[in-house]
């Protein structure tokens, strides 16, 4: 399952699917629950997706209030309570309440929904071709870049990630990440997070070699270009130094030996899968 959620980020949302798929299977005989109720229950499911399986699923009369719904309807009326806060949530979920057609809900939701993903975009909003324009207050007040309101700005963090990817014959050491942080039960190489970038160069990585490894011989091959990928709340910049030795480095006792053509049977994150796609010709060899 991990596989084919590859390069979908939000890998927590793949976990709970397992788990709500097995609750479902065993629990419920494979029946899924048909009440707002029942599906808020879920593991990983919140009341905006508890809306929209209801409504779509089983027409039940139940709003969604997902980023598109918020854009809407704060550009629309012309609000200006910030959507992140207890009062901005009750007020747009009161109004998208009032506003639900009862006897299509699912086909309002969709349609509310497709207007902020397609017309009213958060960048260039498309307003003239917008069938809402003339009674938008956001338009006619010429304030639709202003709204929707935060309260609390997002803060990216930047983080420098460099792999090693050691190889011995035709096998590469792996290993699953575990820890609750980005990319849990994903794979990776072996990993050296550095608090600043590091400099590219020959002698630039013997430090990090030093650490992960002693005093194992290993002889570097290549060292690829910078690799960056943006997460929501996290910027990831880094490289990969591909290694080669004759045995297994005593410190790499979590990681597993595993065939090259073997690789492609496990999840990685999109930051390395960008790697092991690439057709670029190697940076620097020593």
């Amino acid at each position: 399952v991990f596989k084919l959620w590859e390069g979908l980020g939000y890998y927590t949302r793949c976990k709970n699917l397992i788990t709500t798929a097995d609750f479902i299977s065993q629990e419920k005989k494979g029946i899924f629950p048909s009440d707002y109720e029942s599906i808020l229950s879920l593991k990983g499911v919140g009341p905006y997706t508890a809306a929209a399986i209801a409504s779509f699923a089983f027409n039940l009369p139940h709003a969604v209030l997902d980023g598109n719904v918020f854009r809407v309807l704060s550009r629309y009326f012309g609000i200006n309570t910030p959507t992140d806060t207890p009062a901005g949530k009750k007020l747009y979920t009161l109004l998208a309440n009032e506003l639900l057609d009862r006897e299509e809900p699912g086909l309002y939701n969709q349609a509310i929904m497709d207007l902020g993903a397609v017309i009213c975009k958060p960048q260039q909003p498309l307003c003239n071709k917008c069938p809402q324009k003339n009674d938008c207050r956001a338009l006619n007040y010429k304030i639709v870049k202003d709204l929707p309101i935060k309260e609390k700005q997002l803060k990216k963090k930047s983080r420098s990630l460099y792999y090693f990817v050691v190889t011995i014959k035709d096998s590469v050491l792996i290993r699953k990440r575990t820890t609750k942080d980005i990319w849990e039960n994903l794979f990776e190489f072996v990993l050296f997070e550095s608090a600043e970038p590091i400099e590219t160069g020959t002698n630039a990585f013997k430090p990090a070699l030093k650490e992960l490894f002693g005093n194992h011989e290993m002889q570097v091959k290549n060292i690829s270009p910078v690799f960056r990928q943006l997460l929501t709340h996290q910027t990831i910049a880094g490289q990969f130094i591909e290694l080669e030795t004759d045995t297994m480095p005593a410190s790499m006792n979590d990681y597993e030996m595993v065939k090259k053509t073997a690789l492609k049977k496990y999840p990685f994150p999109k930051f390395i899968t960008a790697w092991l796609q690439q057709d670029s010709k190697p940076m620097q060899m020593f």
